[in-house]
């Protein structure tokens, strides 16, 4: 095998990142596939690759007897000793065949299963990359988007994946060329690869970006305890803080706001509430409902995780929200019914 042949296996090793010794596997399975219907198939056919001598050895081991029954796995020891002198009856001798005498079937058999073996490599390749960015945050650069689904594709890495239209900020327009951030929701394998489920619309988004701009979250000084979203309109999270010299609302603000501003930038102008986590659910569900005050919360079922939030009769619209956002948001987020109460005990009509 030429010189050239080895240098390709180099080089697709460096573009695609598959390792050589995978492509040497493959191919030597392909020649010797190749070579086997010169002996009807049988299993006495091997191939070594050796790269640092860049020299590839086919052979075929026969067994050395008296009588030949089957010349495909069989020889005379008359035949046996042209070959190597020593050869003796009940032994087995390696016979090199001429790989250039394969012919144009082998060759092909050959492109056919070394395609399909790089495809595999990057398919396993492409997983693993994958699976290792489960639940993490990931750029990814828009390629193209469709016109018709509005399904938009996504360049991450070396590879690509496709953000659903119903994985998208509502509202949000995406360009080809674009650079946005995403959530590895999942990573399955499928009959025609991996499949990658990525969203912007998950929670784990919101988390990871503020573990990202947050330093204290980062270093597990401030825990972010619970998330709820509506994508595209507004979230809730909750933060809590074990050193009680560290405000974790006003750590995940930042500066002059700053760290938030980031945040919110990134997911378009969507608004957060950051409300601080208590062990104490009258006290979680009053923050939850920011921005509204809370006069009280009162304990309906604790068995049910019901209660009861009394709020000034001027923000009753602000604690349920436009068509009950608030409310519904800061029962995700605490994972209690939340009924709502005007402080005069009287509903506006």
């Amino acid at each position: 095998m030429s010189k050239e042949f080895f240098e390709a296996v180099k080089l697709l090793e460096q573009e695609k990142g598959i390792p050589a010794e995978y492509l040497y596997e493959k191919i030597a399975d392909a020649i010797v596939k190749g070579a086997k219907h010169d002996f009807g198939g049988k299993d006495v056919v091997f191939c070594e690759i050796d790269p640092e001598k860049q020299k590839i050895k086919v052979y075929a081991r026969k067994e050395v007897v008296e009588e030949v029954e089957d010349p495909d796995t069989q020889l005379t020891l008359e035949q046996a000793q042209l070959i190597r002198k020593s050869a003796k009856v009940g032994k087995t001798i390696d016979i090199t065949l001429k790989t250039k005498n394969f012919g144009r079937i082998v060759a092909q058999t050959a492109k056919h299963v070394i395609r399909q073996g790089i495809r595999e490599a990057e398919r396993g390749q492409m997983l693993q990359e994958f699976q290792s960015k489960t639940a993490e945050l990931i750029s990814a650069k828009v390629v193209s988007v469709d016109p018709d689904t509005g399904n938009a594709t996504l360049e991450i890495g070396k590879n690509e994946a496709v953000l659903p239209r119903a994985e998208q900020v509502p509202g949000e327009v995406l360009y080809e060329g674009d650079t946005i951030k995403i959530f590895v929701v999942d990573v399955k394998e499928g009959t025609k690869g991996p499949k990658i489920m990525i969203s912007r619309t998950h929670p784990g988004l919101v988390r990871r970006l503020f573990e990202t701009e947050v330093p204290e979250i980062f270093d597990g000084t401030i825990e972010i305890k619970s998330v709820s979203r509506e994508a595209g309109s507004r979230t809730k999270i909750a933060v809590f803080s074990k050193d009680e010299d560290v405000d974790p609302v006003g750590a995940c603000i930042g500066p002059r706001g700053q760290r938030v501003s980031t945040i919110v930038d990134a997911l378009g102008g969507e608004k957060i509430d950051i409300v601080k986590y208590s062990e104490d659910p009258c006290e979680f569900v009053a923050a939850a409902l920011a921005p509204s005050d809370v006069c009280e919360v009162e304990i309906i079922d604790e068995g049910a995780k019901s209660c009861r939030a009394t709020v000034p009769d001027g923000q009753l619209s602000l604690a349920i929200g436009n068509k009950g956002q608030n409310v519904r948001l800061a029962a995700k987020l605490t994972g209690w019914k939340i009924d709502i109460k005007p402080e005069s005990g009287f509903y506006e009509g």
